[in-house]
């Protein structure tokens, strides 16, 4: 039986060992799980890029002891300038651009997440920022090492980024790109990221940083100005929730998929399957996740846009019709229209019961790939996810795209917190929903449940395929059992990207942290 990390005094789980290092390095100095998750992102943001990165966006879920959980929207906004018809002006009539200064055109909003999140702790009990940045600092600094995952999106990437301005010159050495273990430096983020700490985080929006950056993204030919800099800040936001048979779960609200995850779970939970790892565990999930998504891709997007609110899609009669459209037998024909995304999600607990679940990204792999060679930042290219069409997910000045991301967290009846997530786009309501099912409703180990072979509707992480992809780990007899219902499947590797890297932190009811983190990333999950 596998087992994740344990302990009573702090857990981390992350996809990048020095990111979950870092976070605990700041529990043992006393640090509370939220300052540790920031030394976390912070870090991941450096030894991670291709995953993410500070000139993205990022979300919170955070649990407190007797206190409702607290969400944090991180989401950057499109330009003042950004419409159809500046778009249509450049010679993009029909999608969005991906790559390039035209795809950089949300905000990044992570950072004033991270500060948002900061807020929540005592200010008498609070490190220094410049201990939640030092590790961040070093690595960027004092060099990386190449992971066998980074080197080969690199690689496989690299036609589409090599040219846009100031990537190659970060993220390539000697024009290629990096093998895995070569060291790669940062001097430039190293700067960034020391300025933040002796200045304050605001500085990314309304100091130095934000003005040099606002010149070279004008320069390069994005949309985005200082002004859309000087005018974000990160929300404070009341998480979506909905009660099922193992308690309660919450997830971030539009214009994230958040709200897709918690209705895959609460019309699975209506199916009544009680076996873990048969077909009706498997088809049951898949039928529901092809309900949620066909409800989210008809109505999600901003929610000043929404023909109605996320928090209907979870109501009683909502949730027991979809769940009554659910053939328990045959698969329902796909596909439909499949979101993309990478990112990286990590969670953190620590000794006085502070549970967080946080996820970061810069949507495809470097985001656009523009990237500001004073300060080292690339920029994301979440603005990929706005449609050019009329619709709720319409690009327009100052609204919020699609988001792939979603932190998860879920109050057990029995006492038990559990924040849990995954990177993977398309696939990241998917990652949950089994990660959640196998350890909360079916009583698995925690590690096991990440550990054990996952499935995948649809595309993501550069695939093209909708197929149902299996890990060829899955028995034989029950692949087939899915290709006689109807589902149209497809084997793909074992512990294989397509299927995420996700990742779980429990608080038991006694006190007791546990955490897993995924074989199929390059992380660890660490208690003490």
């Amino acid at each position: 039986m596998l087992h994740g990390a344990r302990g009573l005094n702090g857990c981390m789980s992350a996809p990048h060992t020095a990111a979950a290092l870092a976070g605990q390095a700041i529990l043992a100095k006393g640090g509370s799980a939220i300052e540790a998750m920031v030394a976390a992102a912070a870090t991941i943001a450096v030894v991670y890029p291709h995953m993410n990165g500070i000139g993205g966006d990022g979300f919170w879920i955070v649990h407190r002891p007797g206190e409702r959980p607290v969400g944090i929207s991180g989401c950057g906004r499109a330009a003042a300038l950004a419409t159809p018809e500046w778009y249509a002006a450049r010679d993009h009539h029909e999608a969005m651009p991906t790559r390039g200064a035209h795809a950089a055109l949300t905000v990044p909003g992570t950072i004033s997440g991270w500060q948002k999140a900061l807020d929540l702790v005592d200010p008498a009990r609070r490190l220094p920022l410049e201990a939640l940045l030092e590790a961040a600092i070093a690595y960027a600094e004092n060099g990386m090492v190449v992971t066998g995952n980074q080197a080969d999106t690199t690689a496989a990437k690299l036609a589409g980024l090599k040219d846009v301005p100031g990537f190659a010159e970060t993220f390539l050495i000697d024009g290629r790109a990096p093998k895995a273990g070569e060291i790669l430096k940062q001097p430039a983020l190293a700067g960034t990221l020391r300025s933040l700490a002796g200045e304050g985080l605001d500085a990314y929006y309304r100091g130095d940083i934000a003005k040099a950056h606002a010149a070279f993204l004008e320069a390069a030919g994005s949309p985005l100005r200082r002004e859309d800099f000087d005018g974000f800040t990160a929300e404070t936001v009341e998480p979506l929730s909905v009660k099922i048979s193992a308690g309660r779960l919450f997830n971030m609200v539009p214009p994230t998929q958040g709200v897709s995850s918690l209705m895959i779970l609460a019309l699975f939970d209506r199916l009544g399957v009680t076996e873990a790892e048969g077909f009706a565990h498997l088809h049951g999930l898949i039928e529901a996740t092809k309900q949620a998504f066909i409800l989210r891709n008809a109505e999600l997007g901003d929610p000043d846009f929404m023909a109605r609110p996320a928090v209907d899609w979870l109501s009683e009669a909502t949730l027991s019709e979809l769940a009554g459209e659910i053939d328990a037998d045959t698969a329902l024909p796909w596909p439909h229209v499949a979101k993309a995304g990478d990112t990286i999600w990590m969670g953190a607990a620590d000794r006085d019961g502070t549970v967080v679940s946080f996820i970061q990204s810069v949507f495809w792999e470097f985001g656009s790939g523009l990237t500001c060679p004073d300060t080292g930042v690339f920029f994301q290219n979440r603005g990929a996810g706005f449609s050019l069409q009329p619709g709720p997910n319409q690009l327009g000045p100052r609204r919020r795209p699609f988001h792939t991301l979603n932190p998860a967290l879920a109050e057990l009846s029995d006492g038990r917190v559990m924040a849990y997530g995954t990177m993977g786009g398309e696939g990241q309501p998917q990652t949950q929903a089994a990660v959640f099912s196998r350890y909360a409703l079916f009583g698995e180990d925690l590690q096991q449940a990440v550990t054990a072979p996952r499935w995948l509707l649809g595309k993501t992480w550069g695939d093209a395929t909708t197929t149902l992809k299996l890990e060829d780990r899955f028995d034989p007899a029950l692949v087939a059992a899915l290709k006689a219902a109807g589902h149209e499947t497809e084997i793909i590797p074992a512990f294989s990207d397509l299927a995420g890297h996700a990742g779980a932190v429990v608080r038991h009811a006694s006190g007791v942290l546990e955490g897993a983190s995924d074989p199929r990333a390059d992380g660890a999950a660490l208690a003490f």
